[in-house]
């Protein structure tokens, strides 16, 4: 099973459809709310060199916004 994470805002419309699209696919994902937790807002930054969200983490692979062909070919759903 991979490892995913996402660091995402209350707000963020393409954050909703990210968690959306793992919850169809029955994906377990980690939620770092960059909106309440100051470090997330700094691993985001880190991992994706910068500011916006989602930040998605699938085992070390950054995709950066809700792109759904990326996300399927990273986590092999067809």
């Amino acid at each position: 099973m991979k490892t995913v994470t996402i660091y995402s805002s209350p707000t963020c419309h393409f954050c909703h459809l990210a968690k959306d699209f793992f919850t169809a696919n029955n994906i377990q994902f980690t939620d770092h709310d960059v909106a309440t937790d100051p470090n997330a807002i700094k691993e985001a930054v880190t991992k994706s060199g910068q500011m916006g969200v989602p930040v998605i983490d699938i085992d070390g692979n950054i995709v950066v916004g809700f792109n759904e062909p990326e996300l399927k070919r990273l986590l092999e759903i067809k």
